[in-house]
């Protein structure tokens, strides 16, 4: 069996933990028996080549500096051919404020978290049959409750009720915002995780699960598209996207 390769990217903003939720990654994806690279500067997202080699990229760099198309494009396209995308919280949704192109990547930005960290709170299971989330019942989580922006081509896995605390946006009234979806670009897949404020969070067991399920799954896009020879060129086009 061929190994898959993954790459964190680990960096950005120390609040949110980086080390240890890469360290918490490599370890999972390690056991399972993927050869876990980690990289400290955005310079490795100018290696094509590279990037086209793996089967999970998995950012975990809160904000940082605008993401350049020398930088975004490979990427872009590596995903595209079948490279999984997966992350959590504001490694991946509030990594690149600046870059929309990134935002419709992952399908979904950062906007608010009120209450900030200490919010209690319930994820809602919203398809229990979908394999990412079967098994898992509804749970209480202590930490940021993240208010997103997202595609509404996403699908749904998890939500979260707002408002649990008093804030402008009561005026609006209950609503649901999405923490766990995934969605597609090109042939890969993307997984994205709105729990992680800090590591610790991935200690609640169902927390960790979808995690990890999301992770696992986001990865194995790359070896189907690979067994059926499909190809991103069907994705690309000569008109200006963004």
């Amino acid at each position: 069996m061929v190994q898959k390769k993954a790459l964190i990217l680990c960096g950005g903003w120390d609040g949110h933990e980086p080390k240890l939720i890469s360290q918490r990654f490599t370890q999972f994806l390690e056991s399972q028996g993927f050869q876990v690279s980690l990289a400290v500067s955005l310079d490795v997202l100018e290696d094509k080549a590279g990037l086209m080699a793996l089967d999970l990229f998995i950012p975990v760099w809160t904000m940082g500096p605008e993401l350049p198309k020398p930088y975004f494009e490979p990427l872009l396209e590596a995903i595209g051919s079948g490279v999984g995308l997966a992350g959590c919280h504001g490694g991946m949704c509030d990594a690149f404020r600046a870059n929309v192109a990134w935002q419709f990547l992952t399908g979904g930005n950062w906007v608010a978290h009120p209450g900030c960290d200490g919010t209690p709170y319930e994820v809602n299971i919203k398809s229990s049959s979908n394999p990412l989330t079967e098994g898992i019942k509804d749970f209480q989580v202590v930490s940021e409750q993240y208010y997103l922006h997202v595609d509404p081509a996403n699908e749904v896995l998890a939500t979260t009720r707002f408002p649990t605390v008093p804030w402008y946006h009561n005026a609006n009234g209950v609503v649901d915002v999405p923490v766990i979806w995934t969605r597609r670009w090109g042939h890969g897949r993307v997984y994205y995780n709105s729990l992680g404020h800090h590591n610790d969070v991935f200690d609640i067991p169902e927390a960790w699960e979808l995690m990890k399920r999301g992770l696992l799954w986001a990865a194995e896009g790359k070896g189907i598209a690979v067994a059926q020879g499909l190809k991103a060129d069907i994705f690309k086009s000569d008109k200006g996207m963004y």
